[in-house]
Parts: structure tokens; sequence; C-alpha cells
């Protein structure tokens, strides 16, 4: 059964928003009291965060379907819908989100680090929301916009000080054992580790985490064995330690030819050039082993490697490797640049910025592209005529109109907002500038007008009365 995972895809959406509510104030004595729909409730997000308990993105293999809940809608008496709850998803330290285009969105390092991977959706306004003296009435509310989401790849790259590189069997796992309090299986077979294997090493005052990647072998940087799975694993560490077998039983290697044919992986798997090198001669406590670490080592430091013979099984050289880590490390250490605070950038639009634009496509559609004309359609529910009446003049004030006569568009003329897959694709017609003054007064209802002061009522009433007495004297019931 698998149960280590460095790469999955994760199937995301985000909740959408609540619709709002369009609803009149009705009690005893006051039939119409006014527009009391609630605002629709937020959409829950989709929330990746780092924490350091999590070493394995199995949960999401197993399940990567994930979807926040959405806002509930809003009621009357004034009563807004609930907001979506935030789907937290953990992830390890070092992961990675990408797109399916395989471009990096976000690199996750750090305890409580964050990335919203689904944007739920607002919730749109109820009808007491859009009341004003204008529209003092409004039989319609918007709706809730959809929220986010889509497809993201997560790829975990171990965050290590210093990585362990070799042939299988070459002595990692057994060395990552000793130096630190890591437990990985260890076997006299090759890939017996299967999975990158994480330890804490201490020397003097220095601090670092090792880390050994399995299944190097000739072609790993072309997927053969397990190189390709891990070779991420090696990106993130400050110093990369070659372990040399120097007691194979393979008569067709050696450690010279190992250390040449890791290298040439590393080169092709590329970005690895300006990690500094140590070599360890691992196994020396076998007669022959010794031998051949002797006669290699001068070699070895021809070539400018600095070289350490060890022991895993019998403890041998184990106190200079891991003081001579933590040297390398805290140079490393040193030498990265300081991490800038956080700084806010703030882009103010320019001033002739309409915040959309108006293109001719080549089949003769008028594309209107833009955040708000977008969203006030996405939230427009348009079996209702007043709702349409509404977009009509948010489009009119924002200047789509003009934009539309300026860019050659005649009556007739088909005009499409938003993008090919989900766009609203309406005749054009100038008049619809006009809005609410082409309808006349909409979303307002003479019931909700300032009642009239005592004397005009009594005014108005012997009018009539009297209006209907003068029709009365003429009137003849038998003629």
């Amino acid at each position: 059964m698998t149960t280590f995972v460095d790469r999955v895809e994760l199937h995301v959406a985000a909740g959408n928003g609540g619709h709002g509510c369009a609803s009149v104030h009705r009690e005893k004595f006051k039939p119409l009291g006014g527009p009391d729909g609630g605002n629709g409730g937020r959409g829950g997000d989709v929330v990746l965060v780092v924490d350091q308990s999590v070493t394995t993105l199995l949960e999401y293999h197993h399940a990567p379907h994930r979807r926040a809940t959405n806002g509930k809608p809003g009621e009357g008496g004034h009563r807004s819908g609930k907001d979506g709850q935030d789907l937290v998803l953990p992830v390890p330290d070092g992961t990675v989100v990408l797109d399916g285009h395989g471009e990096v969105l976000a690199d996750l390092v750090g305890q409580g680090t964050t990335y919203v991977a689904g944007q739920g959706g607002r919730g749109g306004l109820g009808n007491a929301a859009l009341a004003s003296t204008r529209r003092k009435a409004p039989g319609f509310a918007l709706l809730g916009e959809p929220g986010t989401g889509g497809d993201v790849v997560l790829e975990l790259k171990t965050v290590a000080d210093v990585a362990l590189v070799g042939y299988p069997s070459a002595g990692k796992s057994s060395l990552i054992s000793v130096l630190s309090a890591a437990r990985p299986k260890i076997a006299d077979y090759p890939f017996t580790t299967l999975v990158p294997n994480l330890g804490v090493v201490t020397a003097g005052s220095t601090v670092f985490t090792i880390a050994d990647v399995p299944g190097l072998i000739p072609g790993a940087s072309q997927g053969r064995g397990l190189g390709l799975e891990f070779l991420r694993h090696v990106e993130r560490c400050s110093v990369l330690v070659h372990v040399l077998d120097t007691a194979t039983l393979e008569s067709d290697r050696d450690p010279l030819s190992d250390l040449d044919t890791i290298e040439e992986e590393l080169r092709e798997y590329g970005g690895l050039d300006d990690r500094p090198r140590l070599v360890v001669l691992n196994k020396v406590d076998i007669p022959d082993g010794r031998e051949l670490a002797e006669m290699i080592r001068p070699d070895l430091e021809a070539r400018g490697y600095r070289v350490l013979e060890v022991s895993a099984v019998a403890h041998l050289g184990l106190k200079e490797l891991s003081f001579a880590l933590a040297e390398i490390v805290g140079k490393a250490r040193e030498s990265a640049p300081p991490t800038e605070a956080t700084r806010v950038v703030i882009r103010p639009k320019a001033v002739d910025d309409t915040g959309f634009t108006v293109t001719l496509e080549d089949d003769g559609i008028y594309r209107v592209r833009g955040e708000k004309p977008e969203r006030w359609v996405r939230q427009t529910d348009f079996n209702n005529d007043e709702a349409v009446g509404y977009l009509a003049d948010r489009l009119g004030r924002l200047g789509v109109e003009d934009e539309l006569m300026k860019a050659g568009a005649r009556p007739g003329d088909g005009v499409a907002i938003g993008p090919e897959e989900n766009a609203v694709v309406f005749d054009w017609e100038p008049s619809m500038a006009a809005g609410a003054e082409m309808l006349g007064r909409r979303g307002e209802d003479h019931r909700f007008e300032a009642p009239r002061p005592a004397a005009q009522r009594r005014r108005d009433r012997d009018a009539a009365r009297d209006e209907a007495a003068r029709e009365f004297e003429g009137f003849d019931p038998f003629s």
C-alpha cells in the first residue's frame, strides 16, 4: 500500500455565493412596508496551508476532489445569508503549486504559509440593498457569483540542508540512521528505500536537516528507476553529499565511475551546478573497502572534492562528517540573501482606464471584457425584466455604450460580454443607453411615495366629489 506521495493532481472548487432575496415587508396596518430582502452569503475559499506535521500528499492522492461550501441565500426581514465555510487543506513544507501547464503558482515554504487555490464567490445583493431614492421598490435581487476553481498540481520538494545522493545500496539510509534519529528501512538489496528519508543532525551549535534521495541510477533524469520521481527533492538542499560504495560486489562498478554517473544525472536534471559537493567513501570497515578508498582518494581530491572516509556500521568518521557538513551548511546560510520584508505594491489605475475593453472580432461580434461588466452579467437574473434593465443602467453609466459607438458598432450588431465559453450575447440597440429613462422610472412603485398633506387630501377628495355630482345632475334613469 502506498504510504508516501509527493505529486498529486488536485481538483478544487470554491463555494458559490448565495443569491440575494427580493422581498417586501408586510405586517398589520403596513401592507407595503418597503423592500426588506437580505444579501446572500459569501462562498467559502479553498486554502492551502503549510503544516509541519504533514509530510506527504497521500491524503489528496486518495481524495483529490475538494469543494468548499456555498453561501446561503438571503431572506426577508433584512436577514443576510450565512457565509460558506473556508476549506483549509494542510500541505507539507516545501509544496509547490502548479497549474495544468506546469507554470508555478505558489511555492509554499515555512509554517503557516498559505495560498488560495479557489476564491469563493460573492453573495448577491438583496432588494433592500438595491433600493435608492430613484428605485424605492426593486422587484429583483442580484444572483450570487460562482466560486473559482480548477485543477492544480501539488509537488513536494523536501526542505533539507543536506542531500545524500548515490547508487542504490551505497549506504545512504545507514548513514542517515546513525547521524540522526531517523529510522529508515535498511536491507542488502537495491531500491530498499522507496521514499526520501529526513533526519535532524546536531553538530555543536549547528542544527541541520539531512535527506537521502533514493533510486539514482544511469538514466534517472530521463525517468529510469526512481530517480526522476525524487530528484526534485534535492533542489532545495544547500549541500550535496556523494555517498560512494567502496565495497561494491558488482564487478562493472567502481566509486569513480559511480560519481561520474551521478554527476551526469544531476547535470541532466539541471539547476544544481552551484551546490557545494562533499564525497563520502562508505564501508571502509571492510578491508577491501579501506584499500580501495586509499587508492581513489588522491584522484577525488585532485578533482577538487573534499573527501571523508566513514563506516555507518562501525561508526567510523561520523563525527568528522557531521561537523564538516555543519561547516558547509553554516557558510551556505550566511551567504544566503536576507529575507526581505513583504512589500505592498500599490499600482493606481491610469486616469483614462475605463476598466473594460471593447474589441471587434473576426466574426463581426463586439466583445466586451472587464471585471465589472463580466461580474454584473453573472449576477443578473435574465428571467427578470427589471434586473435586465438594471444591468443596462449599470453598463450605460460605466460607458460601455459610448465605447461601442466609438468602436463602430451599429444597431443590430452582436455584442458579447465575457469570455467565449460563457459569454452573454445580444443584439445591440443604442436606445439601451437610456436605461431607466427608456422604460420610465423603472423599479419604483407609486405606493411607496411619501403621503400627501391632509389639506391636499381634503382638496382632492372634495374635487372628486364635485366632479361626481356634476355628472349626476344630468343623469335621467328613465331615459
